[in-house]
């Protein structure tokens, strides 16, 4: 049976979509690293879109139910492509996601299992509360070019300041984390690779509701990484939050701003989004609009390239 979920999930269920990231066809050119590196920004994005969207999901879930938030109550929404199955009577509580590979959210499809666990005793509500999430062969599905991620593994999530998303208006600010070292991912191509994560998202409320999101990991002399491991062509990679990524519920909860450098040995690659079709910043564009993103990069020639996407 479908669990119904809170209707303040219904603007956390909107970010899913909202970092909808794009592929850049083109051939190997080993004079500017440009498969590697559109490749590559393509994986990020979908990698953090996809992560990101589950975390607002669960988020979702916990907020409706008493025995995880530590809060009675509340309005009921759903999510349209999974089943979902709660019980918090075992030790540690859990909660079952399966997805069913309903075609109800634009752009994806999904298939497999997530399974949330949190201790007896340990209210989501509290400061420092924390709960596994552990992916079972989750797959997202691109339906516009038909190309698949698929993660295994687990990730944890901890309230850093405690606090419930229902309350944001009069808490001023919650940060929640999102942390794991075993993540599998299975690419298009059949690729596996194991990436790290370390991601921060701070809630905060200013005629709407606005995520910052922003990398904690430091790798050698890089601040900021939110994303490390091995990219699909077998070579070591840092993803580090630049510029904080912003997504605003009066943009219709689009990211607005925000940058990230892709680092491998090969080149540094920097991702700027929020802007237009001539790569120069813009407002809100509406719900059926594009915004833009610009990736630059230096090849080993000493060359500057770059593209604009939509996103």
């Amino acid at each position: 049976m479908k669990t119904k979920i809170l209707s303040l999930s219904a603007f956390i269920l909107s970010l899913s979509v909202a970092f909808t990231s794009c592929q850049k066809d083109s051939k190997s050119d080993t004079s500017d690293n440009t498969e590697e590196v559109t490749k590559q920004s393509d994986d990020g994005s979908r990698f953090s879109t996809e992560s990101d969207g589950v975390a607002n999901e669960i988020n979702g879930i916990l907020e409706t139910t008493t025995g995880f938030s530590g809060r009675p109550g509340g309005t009921q929404g759903f999510i349209c492509d999974a089943n979902v199955v709660i019980d918090t009577l075992s030790n540690p509580r859990t909660i079952s996601i399966t997805f069913d590979g309903t075609a109800c959210v634009p752009g994806r499809t999904r298939t497999g299992v997530i399974v949330v666990s949190m201790n007896q005793g340990v209210r989501w509500k509290d400061a420092g509360a924390q709960l596994n999430v552990s992916f079972q062969n989750f797959k997202i599905t691109r339906t516009i070019d038909n190309k698949s991620i698929t993660f295994n593994g687990t990730q944890t999530y901890t309230n850093v300041t405690g606090g419930l998303l229902i309350n944001l208006a009069s808490l001023g600010t919650i940060t929640h984390a999102i942390s794991s070292n075993n993540l599998s991912i299975t690419f298009d191509n059949n690729q596996q690779r194991v990436w790290q994560v370390a991601r921060q998202r701070s809630f905060t409320y200013n005629n709407g509701v606005i995520i910052t999101v922003t990398g904690t990991h430091t790798e050698g002399n890089i601040t900021g990484v939110a994303e490390w491991g091995t990219n699909r062509f077998g070579h070591s990679f840092t993803t580090a939050i630049t510029s904080p990524l912003i997504f605003r519920q009066d943009c219709d909860f689009r990211l607005t701003s925000g940058e990230v450098k892709h680092a491998t040995q090969l080149f540094n690659a920097t991702v700027t989004f929020g802007l237009n079709a001539n790569g120069n910043p813009t407002s809100c564009p509406g719900a059926s609009a594009s915004y833009f993103l610009k990736s630059v990069w230096t090849g080993p020639l000493g060359n500057t390239h770059s593209v604009i996407l939509p996103y």
